[in-house]
């Protein structure tokens, strides 16, 4: 990291220490989750979609929060924490939106002033999330630089931080960059786990699903879900896009402040990654997850493009539920999965339906009409 944005990667790890530790930090987070966010989402049986793949799909309802994806849940830690750290001003990166509409919502909440970053063609194909942190009052700045995505506004963000750091909050949206925010997103992200597993055992009469299931681009709603299922036995598997695929097809590298799996060439730059969610074409990973996968603890597929539209489509046709296409990677899989004998027939798997697909649907609407 740069020099000048050590004292404040050392004083958020502070401040979170302190917080995290705190009885009165907890009781006021709480509330938030539960009476802003809406919080605990419940866990839906997809009985219809069962029958058809042949293994009882359970989904982790992210999508009902408010603002529609798990991102709040990070960025309203994250909120209480920039006003006991006394600054006013919060900056964010994002790609698909989801955590640029929580940031500017948090902002809006708290009275802090707010900059979100964002790639110029994530821009254009997430027009209704650019209006909606506008409508909150978040200036969105659009970055024309390299591959013009998700990796090139967190360097932005970067470079506003380091411009502004006395007063300024970079509420990163991922488990990445420095400690301590893989750690601390994760702390904020584990309410998912931790719910799901408590209203599994509850639905499946105290048993664990054989299988969690969650997307992976930064990985924060895959890290927040595996958080609550890591001392089970519940089989963990990470879906990432096929053409960002960090841990299945990246080596260890250094960006943005942590050491993880990268996509990156023989010279050891940054290759540029690609995916139809504008949330996961992201060139890097989480480094937990990279530690998971090493450790053998979680599983790491990959989902392409079209596996994603159709498993988008299923579900949609099946449940009534339209999910974000960051999820779809992950449904997309479960498919596959039970279609090829993978999974075994009748077997348990808990999906975390990280984003609702309102985001997506004029992308998709005009991929299927082509």
């Amino acid at each position: 990291m740069p020099e000048s944005l050590v004292p404040a990667c050392v004083q958020l790890e502070a401040a979170f220490r302190d917080a995290w530790a705190s009885p009165d930090f907890h009781q006021r987070l709480d509330a938030l989750l539960r009476d802003y966010a809406g919080r605990p989402t419940p866990v839906t049986e997809c009985g219809r979609l069962s029958a058809e793949l042949g293994v009882r799909v359970l989904l982790k309802r992210e999508d009902l929060t408010h603002t529609g994806s798990h991102k709040i849940n990070n960025v309203l830690g994250q909120g209480l924490l920039t006003v006991a750290m006394g600054k006013g001003r919060v900056i964010a990166e994002t790609g698909a939106g989801q955590h640029g509409v929580a940031t500017a919502t948090a902002a809006a909440l708290f009275g802090l002033e707010c900059t979100v970053y964002m790639g110029q063609v994530d821009i254009e194909r997430q027009a209704l999330n650019v209006f909606r942190m506008r409508l909150l009052g978040a200036e969105v700045v659009a970055v024309k630089s390299g591959s013009r995505t998700l990796k090139d506004a967190i360097n932005e963000a970067l470079r506003d931080w380091v411009a502004t750091v006395e007063t300024t909050h970079y509420c990163i949206g991922s488990v990445m960059g420095p400690h301590p925010y893989p750690w601390m997103v994760r702390e904020f992200q584990r309410v998912v786990g931790d719910e799901a597993r408590a209203q599994c055992r509850s639905l499946l009469d105290g048993a664990d699903p054989d299988y969690v299931v969650a997307c992976v681009g930064g990985g924060s709603n895959a890290a927040g879900t595996f958080a609550g299922f890591v001392d089970t036995s519940a089989r963990l598997v990470g879906v990432e896009a096929a053409g960002g695929a960090a841990i299945g097809r990246g080596v260890p590298g250094v960006v943005h402040g942590s050491k993880s799996y990268l996509l990156q060439d023989e010279y050891g730059q940054v290759s540029e990654a690609h995916s139809i969610s504008a949330g996961l074409d992201y060139p890097g990973v989480g480094p937990e997850h990279s530690y998971l996968a090493a450790t053998g603890r979680a599983r790491y597929v990959a989902a392409d493009d079209g596996e994603v539209l159709s498993a988008l489509q299923l579900l949609a046709r099946f449940e009534g539920i339209v999910p974000a296409l960051e999820p779809a990677h992950a449904l997309a899989w479960v498919m596959r999965a039970a279609r090829t004998g993978e999974l075994p027939a009748g077997s348990t798997v808990l999906v975390t339906m990280s984003g609702r697909g309102d985001k997506d649907a004029e992308q998709v609407m005009g991929i299927l009409e082509r």
